[in-house]
């Protein structure tokens, strides 16, 4: 008796839900307002992606696909920082190398007999001699007195072209003084300087003197005899400049691409104002937890996520220097042979920047400046192979 009532109970209950579900899809069409889902919208409850198997339920997702998601999104947003972020990392390694000589401000590495093996460093001839200088204007303007007939620039601490100095310069090559200013900096500008602004209180100083009949001793001997480098402030009575011959010295001026890469980026973005980057790019950095004002305290897991994208990173800037997709980045078909300018010589046309990373590679290349006389100062492109290298780059 007891079954039977059972059995009726649970057909009624069959019907009831039966004739519910029946009505409730008759109401539905009913409904004013009702109207179907568009094509594409509604998500699966699973998904077999290249990252697994992603499980929802109505749209909401599963614990484990959720640490699959974030895992991916910190793996994606570090790649693209890691590229981003070349420039800036590069300039901190040789600010880091050029300590190694002497303080900021007053010391120039100055390569007195040439460029050769034992330094390992970015674009630099063996036909030239350089001059490496780290200055900083943290504590206020900075003098600088440039020698007459070398060529050169100041790059800010995110790798961008500031001004030109020497030849293509204000100076125009006659030798001159440059007055470097901080970041927003509202004093008082006195006459008689050539007035430069960069973004960042640090800068990369760099010039190339040249060698005369064979020798590097008379433009040696100007670069010594002129460049000076002191804050404004101690204009009556400016520090003593200290040269040192990096010629036949091991030494390294190129940075890391290990996970060191990320402190070392942490360092300029604590040091450095804002403004001198962009909100995109600092919202990246700040996605993995470098954060202006902030500790840089990275997990287990995401410290092997940063890791890993600094492997990644430095492969992928690698392999778009080294194999370009463009076709046009070639002299002929099938060729390895590179054309060091393509997409228009003054990188007027965006185009390339469709390849990941490609982007990256452009931060760097320096725009040619009309000189007024129909020609264009220019010599600062070439640095494109060597940016992607997954270093940054420079090119005189």
């Amino acid at each position: 008796m007891i079954r039977t009532t059972r059995l009726l109970c649970a057909a009624a209950a069959a019907v009831l839900i039966g004739l519910s579900t029946a009505s409730a899809a008759d109401t539905a069409q009913t409904y004013k307002m009702t109207t179907p889902f568009a094509s594409g919208v509604a998500v699966p409850d699973k998904i077999e992606s290249s990252i697994g198997t992603l499980n929802l339920n109505y749209g909401y997702p599963s614990a484990d696909t959720v640490d699959k998601i974030y895992d991916n999104l910190d793996r994606s947003r570090a790649l693209q920082a890691y590229l981003l972020a070349i420039p800036i990392v590069n300039q901190a390694g040789m600010r880091d190398s050029i300590r190694k000589f002497g303080p900021d401000n007053q010391t120039d590495v100055i390569w007195e007999n040439l460029v050769d093996p034992k330094s390992v460093e970015l674009t630099a001839n063996d036909n030239t001699i350089y001059n490496y200088v780290w200055v900083d204007t943290s504590k206020g303007p900075l003098v600088a007195e440039i020698p007459p007939k070398v060529l050169g620039m100041v790059d800010d601490f995110w790798y961008k072209w500031v001004a030109d100095i020497g030849i293509t310069g204000a100076d125009k090559g006659k030798g001159g003084k440059y007055l470097l200013l901080p970041p927003g900096f509202k004093g008082d500008i006195p006459s008689g300087y050539h007035v430069v602004r960069p973004s960042t209180f640090g800068s990369y100083l760099v010039f190339r003197a040249f060698v005369v009949d064979g020798s590097t001793q008379p433009g040696v001997d100007s670069v010594k005899k002129h460049l000076r480098i002191y804050r404004l402030d101690e204009a009556a009575n400016p520090p003593p400049m200290k040269f040192v011959n990096a010629s036949g010295i091991p030494a390294n001026f190129v940075s890391p691409g290990d996970y060191s890469f990320w402190s070392l980026l942490n360092q300029v973005i604590q040091e450095e104002p804002a403004d001198g980057s962009d909100p995109t790019t600092l919202g990246l950095f700040a996605s993995i937890g470098i954060v202006k004002g902030k500790p840089f305290n990275p997990d287990e897991r995401m410290k092997k996520i940063l890791t890993d994208a600094a492997n990644i990173g430095a492969v992928t800037a690698r392999t778009i220097a080294f194999k370009v997709r463009a076709k046009d980045a070639y002299f002929y078909p099938d060729s390895t042979w590179r054309l060091p300018f393509f997409g228009g010589y003054k990188f007027e046309v965006g185009a390339r920047c469709q390849q990941p990373g490609w982007c990256c590679l452009l931060l760097l290349l320096r725009h040619r400046r009309d000189t007024g006389d129909g020609r264009e100062d220019g010599g600062r492109g070439l640095a494109i192979s060597v940016v992607g290298s997954g270093f940054g780059g420079q090119s005189l």
